[in-house]
C-alpha cells in the first residue's frame, strides 16, 4: 500500500461543481487558499443538463468577480415569462415591473466558465477521486480522506472545510442527527424533461398551466431546447417514443393557444420534486453551501441561484473570521443565508402549487388554480411580486 500524502490549505472544499468552484474563486480573489476535490471527472459534470435560468445578480457575480463575461455574450436575456392558462398566454413584463430580467444561461456553461477561471487563476481542483471522507469537524484542523485521479491516497488538512458536495454527498450527513434538524416535503409529481433539436417555439419561457398538468417550454440555443410536462415520479421513460412525447406537449400548450416547433430528441429524463433545508449550515469547522444544505423544486428556477448566494455569503464571513482569527463570526453565515433560502423556498412552494394539477384534482381545484393565475396577471401588485422573486431578491 503506498503511503498517504497529507496536503494543506486553509479552506478545504468538497465538491467542484458551480458553488464549490465559485467559492474557490471569490477566496482566491482575497488571497485565501483552497483546495476543491470532486468524485466526479470534469467530463462527467459537463455533460450533466441542469438548470438554465440565472437571476441578475448571480450574472453580476460571474462578471463582476473576473470568472468571465460569457454569460453576456452567449447568454439570452429575458425580460419576461409567459404564464398561460385558461385558453391565452399572459406576459409577466420583469423589466416593467421590476427594472431586472433573468439571463437564459444553462449551468454547464456556468460550470465550465468557472472550471476554466479556476486553471487559469492555477486554482487546486482535483475531479475523478474517490473514497471521501470527512473527519475531525469540531476540531482545530478537519480532515478531508480521497483517492485522487491517479490512485494515490490523500489527506487534505484544512482550517475550514466546505460541503458543497450536493443533496448525496458526504458532507451534509456527517453532522450528527442530534446536532441539526431537517426540513423536508416530497411532491406527488415530477417532470419528465427533455432536449430536443429543434428551433424555439418562443421568445420566452412559457409556464403553461392545463387540464393534463403542468408543461414548461425553455430553450439552450437556437437549435437546442429544454422543455418539461407533469409527470408520476414513477414514469418509465422507455414507454415515450418522441412521437408521444410531442404529442402530449402540444397537447397541454395547444389548449392554450401555442403551436411547438419539434425536432429530435437528444435525451429524455425523469426529474423528482423536493423542498429541503438542513439548519444549522454550520457544524463546528463544516460548513453547509448549495445542495447539501438545501434543494428546491425546479418551478422557481432557484437551485443554482441559491448556490452562488450561498458563497457569495460564505466567502465575505470566512474572510471576516480568519482576518479575526474569530471563528465564531461564521455563525453569521447561516443567518443571512437562510433568510434567503426559505424566501425561495416559499416562492418555489408557490411557484409549484399554482401551476401544477394534483393527481387528485377535483373540478374545484383546478377552477380555483385558475382563478388564483387570473388574479395574479391581473394585478400589478402580484405580478410584481413574482417579477422580484424570478429575478432575484437584492443581496443580503
Amino acid at each position: 500500500m503506498s503511503p498517504t500524502t497529507t496536503i494543506r490549505t486553509r479552506v478545504g472544499i468538497v465538491g467542484g461543481g458551480p458553488a464549490g468552484l465559485m467559492l474557490s474563486h471569490l477566496l482566491s480573489l482575497v488571497g485565501i487558499g483552497s483546495v476543491v476535490v470532486d468524485v466526479r471527472t470534469r467530463l462527467e459534470i459537463e455533460q450533466t443538463h441542469r438548470a438554465g435560468i440565472l437571476e441578475q445578480d448571480s450574472v453580476r457575480l460571474l462578471v463582476e468577480s473576473g470568472v468571465s463575461d460569457r454569460v453576456l455574450r452567449d447568454g439570452y436575456r429575458h425580460g419576461g415569462i409567459e404564464l398561460a392558462f385558461a385558453g391565452a398566454g399572459h406576459r409577466i413584463d420583469f423589466e416593467g415591473l421590476v427594472g431586472a430580467a433573468a439571463q437564459l444561461y444553462p449551468q454547464t456553461d456556468v460550470f465550465m466558465d468557472l472550471a476554466d477561471a479556476r486553471e487559469r487563476d492555477g486554482g487546486d481542483v482535483r475531479f475523478g477521486v474517490t473514497d471521501v471522507a470527512v473527519d475531525d469537524l469540531t476540531g482545530d484542523e478537519p480532515v478531508v480522506r480521497f483517492t485522487d485521479a491517479e490512485g494515490v491516497a490523500q489527506e487534505l488538512r484544512c482550517e475550514l472545510l466546505v460541503g458543497a458536495d450536493g443533496s448525496r454527498g458526504v458532507c451534509r450527513g456527517s453532522v450528527p442527527a442530534g446536532e441539526r434538524r431537517q426540513f423536508f416535503r416530497e411532491y406527488p409529481y415530477a417532470w419528465f424533461g427533455i432536449l430536443a433539436e429543434a428551433p424555439p417555439s418562443a421568445p420566452e419561457l412559457i409556464y403553461n398551466h392545463s387540464d393534463r398538468g403542468f408543461a414548461l417550454i425553455s430553450q439552450r440555443t437556437e437549435t437546442l431546447q429544454r422543455m418539461y410536462f407533469q409527470c408520476d415520479a414513477d414514469e418509465d421513460v422507455a414507454q415515450w417514443s418522441d412521437d408521444r412525447i410531442w404529442e402530449e406537449l402540444q397537447e397541454r400548450v395547444g389548449a392554450n393557444g401555442y403551436t411547438l416547433r419539434q425536432g429530435p430528441i437528444t435525451s429524455r429524463s425523469v426529474l423528482p420534486f423536493r423542498s429541503f433545508v438542513q439548519e444549522p449550515m454550520r457544524h463546528g469547522r463544516l460548513l453547509l453551501a448549495g445542495d447539501a444544505a438545501h434543494t428546491v423544486p425546479p418551478t422557481g428556477a432557484k437551485g443554482l441561484n441559491l448556490a452562488l448566494a450561498d458563497v457569495r455569503v460564505l466567502a465575505e464571513e470566512v474572510e471576516r473570521a480568519l482576518g479575526k482569527q474569530d471563528l465564531g463570526l461564521l455563525d453569521a453565515y447561516g443567518e443571512r443565508a437562510l433568510e434567503r433560502v426559505w424566501k425561495a423556498q416559499h416562492f418555489s412552494y408557490w411557484m409549484t402549487t399554482m401551476l401544477h394539477r394534483l393527481p387528485d384534482a377535483t373540478d374545484f381545484d383546478v377552477r380555483r388554480q385558475e382563478g388564483e393565475l387570473t388574479s395574479l396577471v391581473a394585478s400589478t401588485a402580484g405580478s410584481t411580486y413574482l417579477a422580484e422573486g424570478y429575478t432575484g431578491w437584492p443581496r443580503g
